[in-house]
């Protein structure tokens, strides 16, 4: 089961460079975001809002943790890491790589945080949220990849080439 899993903060570029990474490796390619969406028949922020922020998660978690997958690049959700059962699971069937980005490139390509479903408690600010999952993302990477003044095609070429000596 040889799978790249993307983590990352929102705005890192993993459904984007998941796809384009797909092509390249000839990978299938699975957004995590979109069979959340798909099994609860909502988009991410109507299920926060309807359910909140934990339930949410923990439906993150379940989903994330049942993915089956063989050749397969999986972008992931922002708040995976919040999931052990699921972050274990990946750690099992692929390498994550974390798509790492300064905070202010984060904050500048983020956009709305409530219709972009980010998984974020009441008051809590984008600054603390990413000083709080930074520490998750790099405890369950394998490999970190440092997305700064990069294009998407420096950073999937940087990817393959680490998937094709694992």
């Amino acid at each position: 089961m040889k799978n790249i899993i993307l983590t990352g903060m929102p705005g890192a570029g993993k459904s984007t460079v998941g796809v384009v990474l797909a092509k390249k490796t000839g990978c299938s390619f699975i957004d995590t975001d979109l069979l959340i969406q798909e099994q609860q028949k909502m988009l991410l922020y109507e299920i926060i809002k309807k359910n909140g922020l934990e339930a949410f998660k923990q439906i993150e978690n379940k989903v994330n943790a049942s993915v089956q997958a063989d050749h397969a690049v999986i972008a992931t959700g922002g708040s995976v890491i919040y999931g052990k059962e699921a972050m274990e699971h990946f750690q099992s069937i692929g390498s994550i790589f974390y798509l790492q980005l300064a905070y202010p490139e984060i904050e500048k390509r983020i956009g709305n945080l409530e219709q972009r479903g980010v998984a974020m408690p009441a008051g809590c600010s984008l600054k603390e949220l990413y000083e709080e999952r930074t520490p998750l993302y790099e405890k369950y990477a394998h490999y970190t990849i440092d997305c700064h003044n990069k294009t998407i095609r420096e950073i999937t070429e940087e990817i393959a080439g680490i998937y094709n000596i694992i």
